[in-house]
């Protein structure tokens, strides 16, 4: 990725008030959120009508929705698109979540109390793929 092209990402939330912050914080940090999904059914829609471009380099994703849950989401996202980077996005963030998320091929688990920190985590995250 050269450094022109913005970092986008599509942000997956069932709750209104957490994509809304979610979005604040991406956008002060210079990221474009191209797209919002409400639950995992709409995240995967979502996905594949961005697809092609915008593609979103990441994918933000709730893992407690209703409809698919955010590993359900990911995993079919995967299937679809194995190099897709995905951040899942929790407020119940333990090690089996971890280990489930890492098994399917996510690329990092944050919890929703490190929102702040979300924006460093993304861009390191996107500077490591190259």
């Amino acid at each position: 990725m050269n450094g022109q092209e913005p970092i986008t990402i599509l942000v997956v939330d069932d709750a209104p008030d957490m994509r809304m912050l979610a979005k604040h914080y991406l956008e002060s940090a210079g990221y474009q959120v191209v797209e919002e999904a409400v639950d995992g059914d709409d995240a995967v829609n979502k996905f594949v009508a961005l697809d092609p471009p915008p593609v979103p380099t990441v994918i933000l994703l709730d893992n407690m929705m209703p409809k698919l849950t955010g590993m359900e989401a990911a995993a079919q996202i995967l299937a679809h698109a194995p190099d897709q980077l995905i951040v899942m996005f929790t407020a119940y963030l333990d090690d089996s979540i971890q280990e489930k998320a890492k098994r399917l091929g996510v690329a990092a688990c944050v919890s929703k109390t490190d929102l702040a920190d979300l924006p460093g985590i993304i861009g390191d995250m996107v500077s490591a793929r190259g």
